[in-house]
């Protein structure tokens, strides 16, 4: 396990993964050794009890009680979920399976607010800030209700356009909008792209309801890009489409993510590019939707060279996004009830190369729980500092 996991971190270091932690760090330090302690004389006898020995389950906060927690219904995440999930349950808490209560954003927020379910870890700002702008029927907003909680993948989740290689050296294409712009490339990429004959390049975008649909509308809206327009679909089939297009040396754009194991298949400056976007939306919502103020990408801006961007500096790439803070959300009267959880879910962090390794042994059949259990081992120093002051706080 350690000689492929070295061997997993090698490869997704060569494809450039580590740019996801542009802007900020992903995980705590480990905790420093502490001085040994002195021995105890004879004259002064120590209560402590023996070294590793688990703290009684009366003792412990969450015993007795029950927590709904939610997962997203995308499943790049999931080793956060699991991780967490386990964490909790070694504070006594009875934590349900995320996967009973998977939902897209739409319905994750509303969910939490009403007390349907009490977390998720899977909260990608600023996007799902508009989601806690929408109406409860007492006509409090959604957001009323919930509370951002810590830092678990700060400019964890980068985001962005990839494009077929060999493509956009052929015609010299950068950016969106040199692919708009240029004729002759329209013209190629419309003769087999998902709609061909219509005149538009139909680039593979988000499944709907995941935020970054309506995000990429907007984007196009905002850039004037006549000649480009969005397929909205389940995101896994259109990214198996675009992996056919791209293997085959056809063109293809499609959106996508970090951290996942997705950019392992499309790997940018091998066989796709990351794709420059001229102009990063702002909050001028130009389809006048409710939240779309919400949807400013600016600065837009990832630490990646030219042979991953062309349309770079040689430093930094206009993706047109900015890299998501991947936090979890929580309802407000639950956390406050729950100092115990509330410390943990403030404490816990993940790096977002460990996450995307991860998704790469889900990928060739490894059981979540499993692979959650082996981070929690192999952190446990880190994660025994979380739940010591998860029990003080509680």
């Amino acid at each position: 396990m350690m000689k492929k996991r070295k061997t997993l971190v090698a490869m997704v270091a060569a494809f450039g993964l580590v740019v996801a932690a542009c802007g900020g760090d992903d995980t705590a330090d480990a905790p420093a050794e502490e001085p040994a302690a002195e021995e105890p004389t004879a004259e002064e006898p120590t209560a402590e009890e023996p070294a590793g020995e688990e703290p009684a389950a009366n003792d412990l906060p969450g015993a007795g009680q029950a927590i709904t927690m939610a997962k997203a219904d995308w499943s790049t995440e999931d080793p956060n979920a699991y991780v967490i999930r386990a964490l909790l349950g070694e504070l006594g808490y009875d934590v349900s399976d995320p996967k009973d209560v998977e939902l897209g954003p739409a319905n994750a927020y509303i969910a939490m607010a009403q007390g349907d379910a009490d977390f998720w870890i899977n909260s990608w700002y600023p996007g799902h800030l508009s989601w806690l702008e929408n109406d409860l029927p007492d006509g409090s907003k959604v957001g009323d209700h919930l509370t951002i909680s810590g830092e678990m993948m700060m400019a964890g989740g980068l985001q962005g356009y990839l494009m077929t290689k060999s493509f956009a050296d052929e015609y010299g294409i950068a950016s969106l909008d040199d692919l708009n712009d240029n004729p002759d490339a329209i013209a190629a990429y419309d003769a087999t792209d998902p709609e061909p004959g219509n005149g538009m390049a139909d680039i593979y975008g988000c499944q709907e309801s995941y935020t970054c649909d309506d995000i990429i509308q907007s984007q196009i809206a905002f850039s004037g890009w006549e000649n480009i327009q969005q397929v909205i679909a389940g995101y896994d089939a259109m990214f198996a489409e675009a992996v056919t297009k791209v293997n085959a040396g056809e063109p293809a754009v499609i959106y996508t993510w970090t951290p996942s194991a997705y950019i392992t298949q499309l790997r940018p400056g091998d066989n796709v590019v990351w794709l420059t976007v001229d102009e990063v939306i702002d909050d001028s919502n130009p389809l006048g939707v409710d939240g779309g103020e919400q949807y400013s990408q600016i600065p837009g801006t990832a630490s990646i060279g030219t042979e991953q961007c062309p349309g770079s500096d040689g430093t930094t790439c206009q993706l047109g996004w900015v890299a998501a803070d991947i936090q979890a959300t929580a309802n407000s009267e639950w956390l406050d009830a729950n100092p115990a959880a509330k410390a943990l879910i403030e404490l816990f962090q993940m790096d977002v190369i460990d996450v995307s390794l991860m998704n790469v042994e889900m990928g060739d059949g490894a059981d979540v729980e499993t692979l959650a259990a082996t981070w929690i081992e192999d952190n446990r120093a880190l994660v025994d500092e979380w739940l010591a002051t998860a029990r003080a706080a509680a």
